[in-house]
């Protein structure tokens, strides 16, 4: 009989991302990192629910930053722009560090996400949520595309329990902490009144962050 040959999904599995002494002195980050956990199980669970009964194939690939470049709203919560503080200035290496140090320093409100270095996203392991769950099936995107409008049912549909369940996790850094408490913020959308656009935010004061990291270890 001939074999067939494996798909993404049989291959499909998810890790937990951990540094375990930040962790130990950042209480937010292990909260983070949960979440992200949670997130990235959840597109697992969607991806084998999108490929149940069919051969699909997952187009997203290391070096596709189209939806990086197209997207214009990203969406970003504090928590995640803490994290996202927090690996630019003590994580990324050179020499992606200085290209990032000068795409951050000259980025304007409204141009594209600015993490983007030769192609690939220089803060992958802390990406956002939206970012993680922007997922392509069957043929990469077009130059300028954006699939959610050209072709929805290309687009992976999260898996909402998950979704909830990561920011339920993400909570207790706004100060909610009580399980009752959890439960009515999730379905009143409460974490959803301080998101932030990812593009119009203001990542030269990231640039300025990390130049004075780099200084004080010299």
């Amino acid at each position: 009989m001939k074999k067939t040959k494996k798909t993404v999904l049989e291959n499909a599995s998810s890790k937990s991302i951990q540094f375990p002494d930040d962790e130990a002195r950042f209480p937010w980050l292990a909260m983070l990192l949960d979440a992200y956990a949670i997130i990235d199980d959840g597109i697992v669970a969607a991806i084998k629910k999108k490929g149940s009964g069919s051969s699909v194939r997952l187009s997203c690939s290391k070096g596709c930053d189209n939806c990086c470049r197209t997207h214009s709203d990203i969406p970003v919560y504090p928590l995640e722009l803490v994290g996202i503080y927090w690996f630019s200035i003590e994580k990324i290496l050179p020499p992606d560090r200085e290209i990032l140090k000068n795409r951050l320093s000259g980025h304007l409100k409204g141009e594209p996400c600015p993490f983007i270095v030769s192609g690939s996203c220089s803060i992958h392991p802390l990406r956002p949520i939206a970012c993680r769950q922007f997922n392509v099936f069957n043929r990469p995107c077009k130059e300028g595309e954006d699939p959610y409008y050209t072709r929805r049912e290309d687009v992976l549909t999260p898996i909402q329990d998950y979704t909830d369940r990561a920011f339920s996790t993400m909570l207790p850094f706004y100060g909610i902490t009580d399980e009752a408490d959890k439960k009515r913020a999730i379905k009143d959308n409460l974490i959803h009144t301080q998101v932030r656009i990812l593009q119009t935010c203001n990542w030269k004061e990231l640039g300025r962050r990390m130049d004075e990291f780099d200084s004080a270890k010299k």
